[in-house]
């Protein structure tokens, strides 16, 4: 082992009280294998991706040895989950190695995802099988690319050993980075117990850590709040942007930074269906497409509950402030969703006129089933002469658009827009079969080529080239992912 401190950590959330964790190596496994390196990241986060694609970094993706400077810990927290409440979850198959400042002076955590039995793990062994940290991988880098706050994956690593589910599976690690891990079930937690100084902890390091504009208030939690609440908002309308569907909307994979986090049985749609649920658990839809902005803040509501204790020393008045706050929600939401529509459209000026010709396409959109991502693609293509641009997307919508397509066009030039559309509307989304063939490939016949071609054409998803169409295009009948799963 090197004498040199390969991960700069520089550890936080350990210097919280011993009930918030749980101190938990994880469990060493069979033969770590490499799966991919994010190079950028690591070079972002002051880690030499040379070190982490060697032996010692391996080892360390694997849980095997632990580098200088980690402090692994599980944390606690408790959370609803498809509305039901659970009054301990916890980090029951991953564990936090510490955290870093990376080269603007934003920290992160660095964690382990699949390493092994914690206190948590309810009965679980803590393991995950390759196909899941495919999954995030994917899913996670995508939305790094799409420019929406998420966790993001450092590495993965397989383990040389099996995973037992409804089938053997081969089993795997993810690493994986975020600004914050504090979930709205952290608050919960404590909240459901009366602790009211852990709660205060819990808020101050929040506050401290992301939300640093709360130092200067006279109201450090009502603001806290507020800014939690507003950066859901955004993180919500972005996703409907995107046509992506988290899948499990629990409180505890809620985080309070505003990052995505826990792709698992997500989904992004092809064809336009305000009404789609992929989730193999979510049997009632609770997590349905059209139901997020509603689910995000019956989530936060919980948070507000959470921080009553610190917002007033009078129930009643703490009441107030955090009913005042939630209010905001379904406001803020809807402005960011039109700014992310209207941006997608390439219309600059909010008007009446372009509301009511956006909300018209979607309805058209919906009835004609149109694939969400493609439509606009095209728009993309159609905003622009082609003449040495990239090229168009194999992708027409019927003539029943037409009159909205003059009137787009119309809008457009009444705004003076100028916007390129092409660096707004991505070509590639991460499409369910294509998932699924990259985890099918891996998981039963050891090949992670798709795997990597997906993930390199992921990384740039607005740049279209030919060569690519097939990873542009939506699933032949025979490829429709109808179901996607948790993994856990």
């Amino acid at each position: 082992m090197s004498t040199l401190q390969p991960i700069p950590f520089d550890n936080s959330y350990v210097r919280l009280p011993q009930r918030f964790f749980a101190r938990e190596m994880p469990t060493a496994v069979a033969q770590p294998g490499l799966v991919r390196i994010n190079v950028t990241l690591a070079q972002q986060l002051g880690i030499d991706p040379t070190w982490l694609a060697s032996g010692e970094g391996l080892e360390m993706m694997a849980g095997i040895r632990m580098p200088p400077g980690a402090e692994p810990i599980a944390t606690v927290y408790a959370g609803h989950q498809f509305g039901g409440w659970n009054p301990q979850l916890g980090d029951g198959r991953a564990i936090l190695l510490g955290e870093v400042v990376d080269r603007n002076g934003q920290r992160f955590d660095i964690q382990l995802k699949g390493a092994g039995q914690t206190p948590y793990s309810r009965m679980g062994d803590g393991r995950s099988p390759l196909g899941p940290v495919l999954r995030e991988y994917i899913v996670s880098e995508a939305m790094a690319a799409f420019h929406i706050p998420t966790t993001r994956s450092l590495g993965a690593v397989t383990t040389g050993e099996t995973v037992y589910r409804t089938t053997a599976l081969p089993g795997a690690v993810l690493t994986r980075v975020a600004k914050s891990h504090i979930r709205v079930g952290h608050f919960q937690y404590f909240s459901a117990r009366q602790d009211i100084e852990a709660l205060r902890l819990l808020a101050d390091h929040v506050i401290a850590r992301d939300y640093p504009m709360a130092l200067s208030s006279d109201a450090p939690y009502a603001t806290l709040l507020n800014e939690v609440i507003q950066r859901q908002a955004r993180l919500i309308a972005q996703w409907q942007g995107i046509g992506f569907i988290h899948g499990v909307m629990n409180t505890d994979n809620m985080l309070i930074c505003g990052e995505t986090i826990d792709y698992g049985p997500c989904a992004f749609m092809d064809l336009y269906d305000p009404q789609a649920c992929f989730s193999s658990i979510d049997h009632g839809r609770r997590y349905a497409y059209k139901n997020q902005p509603v689910i995000a803040h019956w989530n936060l509501s919980w948070f507000a509950q959470a921080l009553l204790p610190l917002l007033h020393d009078t129930e009643d008045e703490a009441i107030v402030i955090a009913q005042t706050a939630l209010n905001q929600f379904p406001e803020a939401f809807e402005a960011q969703y039109q700014e992310v529509l209207h941006a997608k459209f390439g219309l600059e000026k909010h008007s009446e006129e372009t509301d009511k010709f956006i909300e018209a396409f979607m309805a058209q959109l919906a009835a004609e089933q149109q694939d969400f991502t493609l439509t606009f693609r095209h728009l993309a293509d159609l905003s622009t002469d082609q003449a040495g641009r990239m090229p168009a997307v194999p992708f027409q919508l019927p003539e029943s658009f037409a009159v909205l397509l003059d009137n787009w066009r119309r809008l457009r030039k009444d705004s003076r827009s100028s916007s390129d559309l092409h660096r707004i509307n991505p070509a590639f989304i991460p499409r369910n079969h294509l998932i699924e063939e990259a985890i099918v490939a891996a998981e039963k016949g050891g090949d992670l080529n798709p795997f990597q071609r997906l993930m390199d054409i992921l990384s740039k998803p607005y740049d279209y080239l030919q060569e690519n169409e097939r990873y542009c295009l939506p699933p032949e009948p025979h490829e429709i992912v109808h179901q996607t799963f948790c993994g856990t």
